[in-house]
């Protein structure tokens, strides 16, 4: 009965918002590789107060989850799917042809509709017969060699129901000479000389606003950041607003950022214990020589200048919408396809170059000065200890199935629709493949039952409006993880997950939701079932041959 009442109260809330003048806009913000704690809305110290102002005014949630990595997050996001049903059983690949994108669902039901930023669901492809690491391809990395294309354009963001795209179809780029970018299907090469990435998806974005503001269809805008992924490449002007900031190093910080979500009550102590650092230096912090630590200290610097930049740019996109008189029926979420990570690249080859477009040499990781990081002509990540710290207090970094990878900051905003207490916190869960789920019931459209002339099958994702109401929705029984050898899934409070070529762990959320305690040894049946589950899951969703 409680459910069938939620139902019924969803449904009276959608018809009072979706008529063809009142329906909302929506305005999706993905980061790349953000840490969980990294807005100050989440315990972070890095000044991103337009984020944090949304966040007072809206809704965040504490277990929100993603796919663990660029690409799944991005297929999950876009068709309320796994990553594994719509061609990204493995990274890197195409975004099924065979199943609608939010995009298109949305623009054949009325919506305006346009992306900013990294696409990453085209297979890469420039030289064919070629290989990735052949100084020809290097080349074309660089922005030396120009090209028509970078893969199959019918895959493109602007075959896939988007009627405009500025930004990047690869998923690595240099943010100050970015390869891959286009303009719809044309590339774009000749850039001003101050060019940043992050800045100019920003204005692009508020480009779109203020035009599609001009006529009463609602609008759908995907603006799909770069930073904070590596290359760690900054502006100096914001980087040195963090000088000196992390000389304590990981293991402090990860203490201070949680200090921090404890007071704002968004974790309970009693059942989220704060677990060690996950560590590859075991030597720790003071292990370190101090020139050692100068260069890791300007790592992270670097990392928080790119949010910060980010959440600068956020600021010139609110205004447009409150300009526009847009903000009051705007849905604005905004999430991180993943957790913070720890990859440091050595060298370059298939998605990294070898030198600027004007022939300076790129330096890898290790020949870097600290005073010098963040500039165009240095390429490097920050480690796996940042990144543990970054994601504090979850356990791990991207890729991972534990918490660490696949838990996302994720904040609403939606002045009309949100009648949640402003700055409230849910521990209610959801996966990013609820996005779309949520802006159909908003918008009053239902999941097409064909797409192209084929039937499809449901949408996996549920929607989020209960929640945005203040009420208990129904939410999953049971949801899957995989990537790369990872896997897990979620059945209540009890967690199973394992690393690549490691044993199954069990872990109890009613009193451990950051996996510090391994139950599995006292619970062996438990273990069982649900790992059978995610074997019939896993047989389900993977088409043989992908």
């Amino acid at each position: 009965m409680k459910n069938r009442l939620l139902v019924i109260g969803a449904a009276m809330f959608v018809a009072s918002l979706a008529s063809a003048d009142s329906r909302p806009n929506v305005l999706v913000i993905m980061a790349d590789d953000l840490g969980y704690s990294d807005l100050g809305c989440y315990g972070g110290e890095i000044q991103t107060p337009n984020l944090d102002a949304l966040a007072a005014n809206g809704l965040r949630f504490s277990q929100a989850y993603n796919a663990s990595r660029c690409c799944p997050t991005r297929a999950s996001l876009l068709t309320g799917k796994y990553p594994h049903e719509v061609g990204l059983v493995k990274n890197g690949r195409s975004l099924s042809k065979e199943v609608p994108t939010m995009a298109e669902i949305l623009k054949a039901n009325g919506y305006r509709t346009a992306m900013a930023g990294k696409w990453h669901l085209t297979q890469a492809s420039v030289l064919d017969g070629k290989g990735f690491n052949n100084p020809e391809h290097i080349k074309v990395l660089n922005n030396q060699t120009r090209v028509e294309w970078f893969g199959d354009k019918e895959t493109y963001p602007a075959a896939r129901g988007f009627e405009k795209h500025y930004g990047v179809i690869w998923g690595i780029v240099n943010f100050f000479h970015p390869f891959a970018l286009v303009d719809g299907f044309k590339p774009v090469y000749d850039l001003p000389d101050d060019y940043y990435i992050t800045d100019a998806l920003n204005q692009k974005t508020v480009e779109y606003i203020e035009e599609f503001s001009k006529g009463d269809a609602p609008f759908f805008i995907y603006l799909a950041h770069p930073a904070p992924h590596w290359p760690l490449h900054a502006r100096q002007e914001d980087r040195a607003k963090y000088a000196g900031m992390y000389d304590d190093g990981y293991e402090a910080l990860r203490q201070t950022r949680y200090e921090r979500q404890v007071k704002m009550k968004l974790f309970d102590p009693a059942i989220n214990p704060l677990p060690p650092l996950d560590m590859r230096n075991k030597s720790g912090w003071d292990g370190l020589t101090a020139e050692k630590k100068k260069l890791l200290a300007a790592k992270f610097e670097t990392h928080a200048a790119m949010v910060d930049r980010i959440d600068q740019g956020l600021g010139a996109v609110v205004k447009a919408l409150e300009k526009t008189g847009k903000m009051e029926n705007t849905i604005i979420v905004f999430l991180s396809d993943n957790g913070a990570s720890p990859e440091t690249p050595t060298n370059a080859g298939y998605d990294r170059p070898g030198e600027t477009p004007d022939g300076r040499t790129i330096r890898y990781t290790g020949k870097i000065p600290p005073k010098e990081m963040g500039n165009d002509d240095t390429w490097t990540g920050m480690g796996a200890e940042w990144a543990n710290a970054a994601n504090t207090p979850l356990r791990f970094w991207k890729k991972e199935s534990y918490n660490g990878g696949s838990q996302t900051p994720f904040i609403v905003h939606w002045p009309k629709g949100l009648k949640t207490k402003p700055g409230t916190i849910t521990d209610q869960f959801c996966h990013v493949m609820d996005v779309q789920a949520t802006v159909l019931d908003a918008a009053g459209i239902e999941y097409p039952k064909t797409f192209n002339g084929k039937k499809l099958s449901p949408a996996r994702g549920k929607s989020l409006l209960p929640v945005f109401q203040g009420v208990e929705r129904e939410g999953y029984r049971q949801i899957f993880f995989e990537h790369e050898g990872g896997a897990a899934v979620r059945q209540g409070d009890w967690k199973l997950v394992r690393q690549k070529n490691k044993p199954w762990a069990l872990y109890d959320f009613s009193r451990d939701r950051t996996e510090t305690t391994d139950v599995a040894g006292q619970h062996p049946e438990r273990v069982g079932q649900l790992s059978a589950a995610w074997d019939r899951w896993w047989d389900e969703v993977v088409v043989p041959g992908q």
